[in-house]
């Protein structure tokens, strides 16, 4: 499973990092380990839950065109929300 993650985490920064999302904020929780991170691309966003002590833990939300929030469990569902997103603004 620890593989499994790691391979999402790294999928879905590739696939950020070519489109240009940007870092819009991070903050730490020193106490927890955890460290949040809020990217952005003009309308569409998501965020990041990174834990510091097991990355393999992990987890992304994005929200959809309506405000209703999307768990990423896969690349796929990342791709699906940001292209219906980016559809609906024209």
């Amino acid at each position: 499973m620890r593989n499994t993650a790691g391979n999402l985490y790294s999928k879905i920064h590739s696939w950020t990092d070519a489109f240009g999302f940007r870092l819009n904020a991070s903050q730490t929780n020193r106490s927890k380990s955890v460290t949040t991170r809020h990217y952005f691309f003009e309308t569409f966003n998501f965020i990041e839950r990174f834990y510091n002590r097991h990355p393999e833990r992990s987890r992304f939300v994005c929200f959809d065109a309506y405000g209703e929030k999307i768990n990423v469990h896969s690349l796929l569902d990342l791709q699906a929300a940001f292209f219906e997103n980016i559809s609906q603004l024209k």
